[in-house]
This record gives C-alpha cells, sequence and structure tokens, in this order.
C-alpha cells in the first residue's frame, strides 16, 4: 500500500494523505503515559530522598520506594480509570441528549448545522445543502452533529482501561529509576540524585520532541523541577528524622 492515494484529472494531479499521517494526540494513553512516568520518577526520587535525608538504613530505603512505586502505581491506574470513565460517560450522556435533539428538531438542528458550515466559510447555499445531505443519514447525523456541536467524536473516545493501563506500566518505569543504585549497593543521595536526573532530563526531552519544542528546554525543565522537589523533601526528611 503506498502512502498516499493519488486522485488524476484532466490537468493536476492530486495527493490526498492517508487517515494516520497525523500522531495521535487526543487518546488516553499517550497522556496517562507521559505523566505516569514522570509522576513516578519525581514522586519516588523525592520519597526515596526524603528517607535517606533521614538517615535510615539502605534496607528501609528500598522497602520504602518499593512500597511508594506500588501505592502510586495503583493510585495512578485507578485515578485514570475513574477520570477517563467519567468522561466517556459524560461525552455518552450529551450525544445521547443531541440525538434527542435531533429527533425532536430535525429541522431547526440542521439550519444549526448549516450555519456552522457557514461559519467555516461555505456559501449559504451549498452549506444548506450539506446540512440537508447529512440530516437524511440518521446514524451519520448524530455523529456530525456531535463532533461539529460539542467537539466530541463518538468513534474515538478514549479507552479507559488503556489509559490505567499505561498509566500503571509508566509510573512503575518512572519510580524504578530511583531505586536502580540502591539495588545495586549504592545507598547515597548522590547515586540516586544522579540516575533520577538522567530520567529526568530524558522524560522532558522526549515529552518536548512530540510537543516540537526543544528537548533542551524540555528537558532542562523537567530536570529543575524534580530537583527541586527532591531538594525539598530530603531537607524535610533531615530535619524530622535527624539524619545528615
Amino acid at each position: 500500500m503506498t502512502d498516499e492515494t493519488h486522485l488524476t484529472g484532466h490537468h493536476d494531479e492530486i495527493h490526498i494523505p492517508p487517515d494516520d499521517h497525523h500522531r495521535d494526540v487526543t487518546g488516553g494513553a499517550l497522556r496517562a503515559g507521559v505523566f505516569g512516568a514522570m509522576d513516578g520518577l519525581v514522586s519516588n526520587f523525592s520519597l526515596v530522598a526524603g528517607v535517606i535525608g533521614a538517615g535510615l538504613a539502605t534496607k528501609t530505603v528500598i522497602l520504602t520506594g518499593l512500597a511508594g512505586l506500588a501505592a502510586g502505581a495503583f493510585s495512578m491506574a485507578a485515578g485514570e480509570y475513574t477520570s477517563v470513565v467519567s468522561q466517556a460517560e459524560a461525552a455518552k450522556a450529551e450525544i445521547e441528549k443531541e440525538k434527542l435533539e435531533l429527533a425532536r428538531n430535525p429541522v431547526g438542528e440542521a439550519a444549526e448545522l448549516a450555519e456552522i458550515y457557514r461559519g467555516y466559510g461555505m456559501s449559504p447555499e451549498i452549506a444548506q445543502t450539506a446540512a440537508e445531505q447529512i440530516t437524511a443519514n440518521p446514524e451519520q447525523n448524530w455523529r456530525v452533529h456531535s463532533r461539529e456541536e460539542m467537539g466530541i467524536d463518538p468513534d474515538d473516545l478514549p479507552s479507559p482501561y488503556v489509559a490505567a493501563g499505561s498509566s500503571f506500566l509508566f509510573f512503575t518505569v518512572g519510580a524504578l529509576l530511583p531505586l536502580i543504585p540502591l539495588f545495586l549497593g549504592f545507598g547515597s543521595v548522590w547515586a540516586v540524585a544522579l540516575v533520577s536526573a538522567f530520567g529526568l532530563f530524558a522524560s522532558g526531552a522526549i515529552v518536548a520532541k512530540l510537543t516540537t519544542r526543544s528537548i533542551w528546554f524540555g528537558g532542562t525543565r523537567q530536570l529543575l523541577l524534580g530537583l527541586v522537589a527532591a531538594a525539598a523533601t530530603y531537607g524535610f526528611g533531615a530535619l524530622v528524622g535527624g539524619g545528615p
């Protein structure tokens, strides 16, 4: 299969991009994965730094980090599931309301759709014709009205299972990074900070790449935010726990 669909006429060749030539940035997986990884890294880095600051043994620090990983991963997954389910339920309720309005007042709804099309730059005649043709197809009519009036794509609602699974997985990956030096026998906060700093910069750079911003800006910003959070928690742990 070729990358483009070709339409030929008498004069020029028209190239129509394929349906998947843009990244999917509207679903729940990308957002849940990105924030899950960052939350896992920042929260567990801060937690581990705070416990180290309190002067506790490395074994205790590891157990605390693993507990923070498990609690955070399950909490993030549950929160994402509830959030996306609630969002989908609200969208479906609005769609059902729109279906009812279409059944009660098809002429008025068609006029409303024609007005939307005129706002896009169509002539009144073409806008009216387009609205009438869409209204004549009931199965597509409510879909078009959902997209145009409410900005809801009924065929592309985010999956709560994908969002929850993505959040759980990426939070776990992010939260594991600060524990790697501890598993290898390095109990110093500097070893934890070094590995976490690499993860912070990398995660910020990846997000920046996805949003076409500078990877240096995105990576540095995330690095600074994570280090500030961890330093504050380390200081709190040292103050409360009486550590170094």
